[in-house]
């Protein structure tokens, strides 16, 4: 009888308050062969075994003998692959999908857990007599965004690009554990540098920050120069070295010095006057 392991990871998985890795996983394998070869203790010789143990016994051998326990604990693999893992999860969190389940597997940064489906979440919220999440505002989500493609950054250089102060999207990304304290950049002052957390890439649905869409207006070296620029003292940049179109009139400052040649005309002597005697 072939070895149901999508059960036996599903079990795994359902049973866990964290998200569980392929290690984990593999770990429960080879503790599952340690504690196969621990036997029961032996009754003295001449001792009888209290009803208890031998009830739990007698309850252990029948649950052992039943076919479901039998393709669960007969023929278990001493060694699973972290690729035969991942076949079987995928093939569980599709049979998951395609049975419109109110169950979802999903992989995150540290692993892979059940979470039930969003829909079912006002039905949560009212088991544990939770209110409705709040929002973030549209200057946090800016202020996360600047984070998580910047990271690590300053509040200086979150502020530079916004062009507003972001106390109050930085003290609302904390205080929701969107973001948190990296360290202090080597500038003058050293100014705190914020990042981004687990619970962002469970909020935005991505293992990793690689994940995040690349921008379609602006490249990395762009930006970091513009901040450059934008962060030296000094005259601020022109339109033109932001990329933005010039106004009317601006730009075409005429040649006054050969204007004012070029309309200038000598004017002719005045004719003699003939009947003037000498």
């Amino acid at each position: 009888m072939a070895f149901k392991l999508k059960k036996v990871l599903r079990a795994l998985l359902f049973s866990s308050n964290q998200p569980l890795a392929i290690k984990d996983i593999q770990a429960a394998f080879a503790r599952f062969h340690e504690t196969a070869t621990v036997t029961m203790p032996e009754v003295e010789e001449g001792a009888e075994a209290t009803p208890a143990v031998a009830e739990e016994e007698a309850d252990n051998e029948a649950e052992m003998q039943t076919p479901e326990a039998q393709e669960l604990y007969t023929d278990v693999p001493s060694l699973v692959t972290a690729t035969q893992i991942r076949e079987a999860i995928d093939e569980l969190a599709a049979e998951l999908r395609n049975a419109d389940d109110s169950l979802l597997l999903i992989e995150g940064s540290s692993g892979y857990r059940l979470v039930t489906h969003p829909r079912y979440a006002r039905w949560i919220r009212a088991l544990r007599n939770e209110p409705p999440p709040v929002k973030l505002s549209r200057s946090a989500l800016e202020t996360l965004a600047i984070v998580a493609y910047r990271q690590p950054v300053t509040r200086g250089e979150i502020e530079t690009i916004r062009g507003v102060s972001a106390d109050a999207g930085i003290n609302k990304l904390l205080e929701r554990d969107l973001i948190y304290i990296v360290g202090r950049a080597d500038l003058p002052g050293r100014p705190i540098q914020y990042g981004t957390t687990d619970q962002f890439l469970e909020f935005s649905g991505i293992k990793s920050v690689d994940e995040l869409p690349a921008s379609d207006v602006l490249s990395t070296r762009q930006i970091d120069e513009w901040l450059q620029t934008a962060m030296t003292p000094g005259k601020p940049p022109a339109d033109a070295e932001m990329g933005l179109p010039l106004e009317e009139g601006e730009g075409d400052t005429p040649n006054l010095e050969a204007v004012s040649v070029e309309h200038h005309e000598t004017p002719e002597p005045a004719p003699a006057d003939e009947n003037k005697t000498a």
